[in-house]
């Protein structure tokens, strides 16, 4: 058995302060984003939300705007009528920017937050780690290390790292997720720049 709390240590050290690519300004920006960011691209997010937030600076001001009153600043992000009701939804129900919430349960009871975008949040804004953030990233680079099992179910990639590490570890989700940005790419890895290499199944397999 793998002890991956000591192995996945050296990885988490090294991205531990490394913000998320989100280029946001507060946690207001940030929730925002999340909820755009959803099958669209970080990239995209971040050039299309300096108008947006020019026009809705606050929760309050977005709790008081029309649906369609949005679509202009976010009709080139996919699903954009469905998440700008989702936006205006929350923004009604949250009202200020200091009713955001800070727990996993009130996070995901909102409309188009799921648990990894609660766990972007909760990461981003120093709160206490709940979970863990499972994205397209982790979903490829975890079975890769061996850490889980193969899953397109992000839901089931977490669990399955949850049970092997144990919570003061479970910041490491946005640490992978930068390994897979960064060196374990899609194709053409560079396994040998990697830090996990010595412990990664995939690479050795391949060696």
């Amino acid at each position: 058995m793998k002890d991956w709390n000591k192995i996945l240590k050296p990885l988490l050290e090294l991205y531990r302060s490394k913000r998320h690519p989100l280029e946001y300004q507060n946690l207001y920006q940030l929730l925002v984003m999340v909820v755009l960011s959803a099958q669209d691209s970080d990239a995209n997010i971040n050039k299309i939300s300096p108008a947006l937030f020019e026009a809705f600076p606050d929760m309050e001001s977005l709790s008081k705007a029309k649906i369609d009153s949005l679509i202009p600043f976010i009709s080139k992000v996919r699903n954009f009528q469905t998440k700008a009701s989702w936006l205006v939804e929350i923004a009604q129900i949250i009202k200020e920017d200091k009713n955001i919430p800070q727990t996993m349960e009130d996070l995901v009871a909102l409309k188009g937050i799921g648990r990894k975008s609660a766990n972007v949040i909760l990461r981003e804004s120093g709160g206490k780690s709940e979970g863990i953030i499972v994205d397209l990233h982790v979903i490829r680079v975890a079975p890769r290390l061996g850490l889980a099992a193969e899953s397109k179910d992000g839901n089931k990639i977490e669990k399955q790292i949850m049970a092997e590490l144990t919570q003061d570890m479970w910041e490491v989700g946005m640490p992978i997720s930068f390994l897979g940005r960064e060196i374990c790419r899609p194709t053409n890895p560079k396994c040998d720049q990697c830090i996990l290499n010595a412990d990664c199944n995939y690479y050795q397999t391949s060696i």
